[in-house]
């Protein structure tokens, strides 16, 4: 039997006192690529950003447990330690701070992860190049001056790195064009390949989707989850959208 990596129960947030999730309820089991779509606005990312701890939004009502663990009240950091990891949309530039020192912290904060110098910069080397992604670029600071492609080419590095039990890619493909996608395509094969982990994608394109082997589709409109199916759910809403789901939910 499969187990629930993470479980969502009647979930509702809000920002700012203005609601946005209304009681979602949603399971992630083990080893599994879930994908969440819905229409600009429909709270796919604020959902992402709750589950990770965004202090930013308040949860209104119930909870959210991660490996058996309730982690609702949970801060930030220490969702991260715990497995959790996600990918921003728009990546944040953090000037001062070269990008290998960056990840050499972080994973000196995980024990599986801690190593030898020697030992890292071998396997980040080996990681940046199998991203086709400069070396040169570990020595930069983190995120400034790197184009769209090349910021995500670094949270697709990060996780492969960091081999989180949940990966959250919130709009990964955004801005992409063609080169870029498919090294994030195939960052998110690697993924799944490496480790026993379970994947997120957040999209309302289905071109991310092209090459990923989807086991569960999940469609949010309005801050609901209003659609659960498996992967032909993405054909369907390929060629008709999402026009029927936001006519139903008014």
């Amino acid at each position: 039997m499969t187990k629930n990596l993470l479980s969502i129960k009647d979930l509702s947030a809000s920002v700012a006192d203005k609601p946005i999730l209304h009681n979602v309820n949603l399971n992630l089991e083990e080893n599994t690529t879930h994908v969440l779509m819905g229409p600009n606005g429909a709270g796919k990312s604020t959902l992402g950003h709750v589950i990770m701890g965004d202090p930013s939004y308040s949860v209104d009502n119930g909870s959210i447990t991660f490996n058996g663990t309730d982690i609702t009240d949970l801060t930030t950091d220490k969702r991260s330690l715990s497995g959790i990891f996600l990918s921003f949309q728009a990546p944040v530039e953090i000037p001062g701070v070269p990008l290998y020192s960056f990840l050499r912290t972080v994973c000196g904060l995980r024990p599986n992860l801690k190593s030898s110098a020697k030992q890292f910069r071998k396997r980040v080397t080996g990681l940046a190049n199998q991203l086709d992604m400069n070396p040169a670029h570990l020595t930069r600071e983190l995120g400034v001056g790197f184009s769209g492609g090349e910021k995500k080419k670094v949270e697709m590095l990060q996780l492969l790195l960091l081999q989180p039990k949940l990966a959250i890619l919130d709009e990964t493909d955004s801005g992409l064009d063609v080169d870029a996608l498919a090294v994030v395509s195939q960052g998110i094969q690697a993924y799944r390949e490496s480790c026993d982990g379970t994947l997120l994608i957040i999209t309302h394109n289905t071109r991310i989707l092209e090459r990923v082997n989807v086991d569960k589709t999940h469609v949010m409109v309005n801050g609901s989850i209003v659609a659960n199916g498996d992967a032909k759910l993405i054909d369907d809403i390929d060629a008709n959208g999402f026009e029927a789901w936001e006519k139903a939910a008014g």
